[in-house]
């Protein structure tokens, strides 16, 4: 076994047993000298890797903060095709999950959607799933839909290439369904090894699909639109999704008030580096 795959593998072990100690308490106990070791050993896959972030982003803080490996079935974690959680850059990641195929999603695609934009944002905008558009293009939100938002980006002052945009899903549903469960429980690792890399300061929830996945809990919008909670340390934001918006343009006037509130608070954290207060968190 390479030390690459050994530094990933006592890695994932050690990560499982904290998560367990915070459930269980003083009840279970890791080894001193294990915990020590992994640092050297870790840095051993770090020389053969791409830093996972310019320097830039290094020097402005971490905020998003989430063990992807506790969305990993025990059953699976040394798993070869699980190995995307060893990935050191979003390329990497990439390369090691585009030809995924756990749910029949990955059957029918044409193209994987990963993502798009600056990997070391300080915003993700996170969506429901691609659509045809899409899936042809191997691009997320590049239809109707994403011109929309980059136009309402545009009207806050932001480019595409400013921030990172995603999908919960990175396979197309047939007719643009809403993703089963399932669908979902196997992509959502992707998601948030995408974030642990990017580590961003603020979250956009396009959409009740993907505000529910992030938070754990159903929702209603009209009570979590243009409120802030609290996401791994990061701050999550809900709004409309913008083919929602194509459909009922009424709703536009709510999305403005959201995103010139997300506009607001980044002025403040990059000012400051104050975040706002949220009223919840995700579960």
């Amino acid at each position: 076994m390479s030390n690459e795959r050994r530094a990933h593998f006592l890695a994932t072990a050690v990560g499982l047993l904290e998560h367990l100690r915070l459930l269980l308490g003083e009840r279970v106990c890791i080894p001193e000298a294990y915990s020590q070791n992994i640092p050297s050993m870790q840095q051993v896959a770090v020389e053969k890797s791409e830093p996972s972030l310019p320097p830039e982003s290094t020097q402005r803080g971490r905020h998003f903060h989430f063990d992807v490996s506790t969305l990993v079935p025990m059953s699976r974690i040394f798993d070869d095709q699980d190995d995307f959680l060893a990935a050191q850059s979003l390329d990497e990641l990439y390369q090691r999950i585009h030809t995924c195929t756990k749910c029949p999603l990955g059957t029918m695609r044409t193209n994987f959607v990963f993502g798009t934009g600056n990997p070391s944002a300080d915003i993700v905008f996170i969506g429901e799933a691609p659509g045809a558009d899409e899936d042809l293009k191997g691009e997320p939100f590049v239809g109707r839909a994403g011109q929309l938002l980059t136009k309402i980006l545009a009207a806050i002052k932001l480019e595409r290439s400013d921030v990172y945009i995603c999908n919960i899903l990175k396979c197309r549903p047939p007719n643009n369904r809403t993703p089963e469960p399932s669908e979902i429980e196997q992509c959502k690792p992707y998601l948030y090894k995408q974030l642990s890399l990017i580590e961003p300061t603020f979250v956009v929830a396009l959409g009740l699909t993907a505000a529910e996945t992030l938070l754990g809990r159903k929702l209603k919008m009209s009570h979590v639109r243009g409120k802030w909670f609290d996401f791994y340390g990061a701050r999550l934001l809900i709004t409309y999704h913008p083919a929602a918006l194509l459909r009922n343009p009424e709703l536009k006037r709510d999305t403005w008030e959201d995103v010139q509130e997300l506009r607001r608070a980044y002025d403040e954290f990059l000012r400051s580096g104050n975040l706002p207060e949220p009223i919840g968190n995700a579960e």
